[in-house]
Order: C-alpha cells, then sequence, then structure tokens
C-alpha cells in the first residue's frame, strides 16, 4: 500500500489532499534511471521548456521529480536517453502529482510511443531482474 499527498489546483490555488492505503495501480516494472531531462509541453502554445530529474522508468511510463508544478493531463514531448545510451522520443501525460519538501514527483504515461521503442525498456528490464536474480 502506497501513502500519497494529491495536489490540485482549484480555481488557481493549490490544495493538497491527503490520500493513504492506495493500491499500486503500475501496468509495469519500474526500473531506475537517474538522468536529467528538458521537456516541452505540447498541449498549448507556450512552448516553455522545463527540466526534470528521472527517477524511474517503465514500458508504460515514467517516474520523475521536478520544482515546477506541472498540470495533471499536460502532455509534453522529451527525448528520453536509457540505459543502452538509446535515445527514445516520447510524448508524457501528467497522471500523479505528489508533494516533497522540495517540489514534486510525478507519474507520466507515455503516449504514442511505437511498441518497438517501448519494447527496448521492457528487454532491459528482463535482462535486468535475469541478472539481479
Amino acid at each position: 500500500m502506497i501513502a500519497m499527498c494529491k495536489i490540485e489546483l482549484i480555481n488557481g490555488y493549490v490544495r493538497e489532499r491527503v490520500q493513504v492505503n492506495m493500491e499500486e495501480r503500475r501496468k509495469n516494472n519500474r526500473r531506475k534511471l537517474i538522468s536529467t531531462i528538458i521537456v516541452k509541453r505540447l498541449d498549448d502554445s507556450s512552448n516553455h521548456e522545463i527540466t526534470i530529474d528521472i527517477a524511474d522508468v517503465s514500458k508504460s511510463g515514467i517516474g520523475f521529480n521536478c520544482g515546477e508544478l506541472l498540470e495533471i493531463g499536460a502532455v509534453y514531448e522529451a527525448n528520453l536517453r536509457i540505459w543502452t545510451q538509446e535515445v527514445l522520443h516520447a510524448c508524457l501525460e501528467i497522471i500523479r502529482i505528489e508533494k516533497k519538501d522540495e517540489g514534486f514527483n510525478y507519474g507520466a504515461v507515455f503516449i504514442g510511443m511505437p511498441e518497438s521503442e517501448a519494447s527496448r525498456i521492457e528487454v532491459y528490464d528482463t535482462v535486468a531482474s535475469l541478472t539481479n536474480a
């Protein structure tokens, strides 16, 4: 079970809501990946670029930290360098926000990522799991 503090933006004001005993909803295993990338919002005309610190990656999504408050449902473009040093072009949709002492922790799902690119993450996860077993 997971305890989580969700952030909501209501009428332009940030409101925190604490939820406890949340069930894990991830579809795929997360693998730690320490990296920093710049993402650019796609679903508005601002073209504002944001630096994020990646915490973990799975075939279906990414966990990251950022000092800025982003919106749930916002879509960002990213070029993600994975463990093999390959760069995957990806679009991320923010689905979870958690307030931390220094900034925010986010969960995002990949949208429109070709299966061939998602499988690169899955293959690395499988190999890493077998080597650590």
